[in-house]
């Protein structure tokens, strides 16, 4: 299965904009840290803004490069949650860490050098940066374990690896955090923390929070 088949079957998941409403004033946790309120206010701010899923490959300016806001991937919410609400880019962060340290990297694309136009737009390497960073903590499958702000990386049906945000808004029978994501039909807030295999906990927060 190739993703964009999956993504279309994915996005008859998605909640309808009465749902979406009412769990943004619906059920919370505990006030999340401030530092992972920004981040999550940056990200919910991505929704209804970013409505497209595009995964092509797109030649960036550098530092703070950037797609046009109304498409995207999984990683572009991650990405530009952390430069809305900290100023940290993660874009520049991931190319120096991979310049340095480029055998620590998957070698999946085949590259010999690090390209800083979609490096960072890659689940497995922000995967690696966030345990190098060591921001990787233990996979749960109890739902209280996951924190407002931590990051979640699953595996897809087709093995097609997805990243997201914890937010503190719960599901609608209050029992499981609600994730900000684009799974294939833009930024959404929805219900899908089990839904898929989590391959990845992180919790990062930026020396600039």
């Amino acid at each position: 299965m190739n993703r964009r088949d999956f993504l279309i079957g994915a996005s008859l998941f998605a909640l309808p904009t009465a749902l979406l409403t009412s769990a943004l004033q619906g059920q919370t946790s505990p006030a999340p840290e401030p530092w992972a309120e920004k981040l999550i206010a940056a990200a919910e701010r991505q929704i209804g803004e970013t409505i497209i899923y595009d995964p092509a490959y797109v030649g960036l300016s550098f530092p703070n490069g950037d797609i046009p806001r109304e498409r995207g991937v999984c990683t572009d919410v991650v990405i530009r949650a952390y430069r809305d609400a900290f100023g940290f880019d993660l874009q520049l962060e991931v190319n120096k860490d991979m310049k340095a340290h480029f055998r620590d990297y998957p070698r999946i694309w085949g590259l010999k050098r690090p390209d800083r136009n979609i490096d960072h737009r890659r689940v497995p390497n922000l995967q690696t940066y966030f345990k190098r960073q060591g921001a990787a903590l233990p996979i749960s499958d109890r739902p209280g374990d996951y924190v407002p702000g931590d990051i979640i990386s699953q595996m897809l049906p087709g093995n097609l690896p997805h990243i997201a945000i914890v937010t503190n808004h719960k599901s609608p029978d209050g029992k499981r955090p609600m994730l900000v994501h684009n799974i294939g039909a833009g930024t959404r807030l929805e219900d899908r923390l089990f839904d898929f295999k989590i391959t990845g906990r992180y919790r990062l927060r930026p020396k600039t929070a």
